[in-house]
């Protein structure tokens, strides 16, 4: 990530939201941090939505930051505008902080990853415009033109008529608690082996992104330091063959080849395996990294280490 362009992350969202343009937008019921209710799918038919997903540690989140809020000023009164944090190794003096910082005025919602695989995060920021009559029209990284050409389209059309398609509310899944029997969980390493945390063997589960200690070395200098570390020592630990050891990347700015890459610079051993959906990552809950899950032999959680 630390050497990833604008138009990386442009071709990166693009190519992640094409599946979803013309689809319904997501029937999603929000709460803002100061306590705002938003019911996506009461909006539908009413008025078009602009989602911008972003993080604090972003440095394009904070370059277009005095953007959005102009944005904000400009349409607030005829789009929905939501400031959507990822809440991906955020806390929420970090997200009230970015706010206070831009003066934004728009409400703003830490997202719990259920947001984020509706509407196939994997940049930030990523923008997410949803026209009045409830459909996707646009998801993109850059602030440019073409956003703001399609955010005065929206602002300027009327619902179309007819009932307004809503995608399906599924429920999401509780995390897997320690004691719990992990099932359901299928890991794929860039190896292709298929594992599975069925008994048999004690696992650690190591949540991670490669970009953790070089980009995040100044903007979260503490938790980059805490994935450099929890890198070394695993890898340590793992030459105990009476432990399998797995590493787990978020799909956030991170593909195969990407991981691929990491795994060559750092001469990992560890085998990796990328969370192409943030499924694996919400089935346990976890939204910081880094973060080590240990399984026992019955194939249930024993311990969640969180760092730093």
């Amino acid at each position: 990530m630390g050497a990833a362009t604008a138009q990386d992350g442009q071709q990166r969202a693009q190519s992640a939201g094409k599946g979803l343009i013309g689809q319904p937008g997501p029937a999603a019921a929000l709460t803002s941090i100061d306590g705002q209710h938003i019911d996506l799918a009461a909006l539908y038919g009413k008025q078009p939505v602009y989602l911008k997903f972003w993080a604090s540690w972003c440095t394009p989140c904070n370059q277009q930051a005095p953007g959005f809020e102009k944005i904000y000023e400009q349409y607030g009164k005829r789009i929905a505008v939501v400031s959507v944090n990822a809440g991906y190794s955020e806390t929420s003096a970090d997200v009230r902080a970015f706010i206070a910082k831009y003066k934004l005025q728009m409400p703003t919602v830490i997202d719990d990853g259920s947001l984020a695989a509706k509407l196939h995060l994997r940049v930030t920021p990523q923008h997410i415009v949803i026209d009045s009559s409830g459909r996707i029209v646009h998801v993109g990284h850059l602030d440019d033109q073409e956003l703001h050409a399609v955010l005065e389209r929206v602002a300027n059309t009327r619902p179309a008529a007819g009932s307004i398609a809503l995608a399906p509310q599924a429920t999401a899944p509780a995390s897997f608690k320690i004691g719990d029997l992990v099932t359901g969980i299928s890991i794929k390493t860039l190896a292709g082996k298929t594992i599975t945390p069925a008994a048999g063997k004690p696992r650690a589960l190591v949540f991670f992104s490669p970009w953790c200690e070089s980009y995040l070395r100044e903007t979260r200098p503490a938790t980059s330091a805490a994935c450099e570390r929890v890198r070394i020592e695993s890898e340590k630990m793992a030459r105990d063959r009476g432990t399998e050891w797995i590493a787990i990347a978020s799909p956030l700015w991170t593909s195969r080849a990407d991981l691929a890459a990491y795994a060559k610079e750092k001469h990992t051993s560890i085998p990796l395996a990328l969370d192409e959906d943030g499924a694996i990552f919400r089935a346990f809950g976890v939204r910081d990294i880094p973060v080590i899950v240990m399984l026992d032999a019955q194939g249930r959680v024993s311990k969640v280490l969180a760092q730093p």
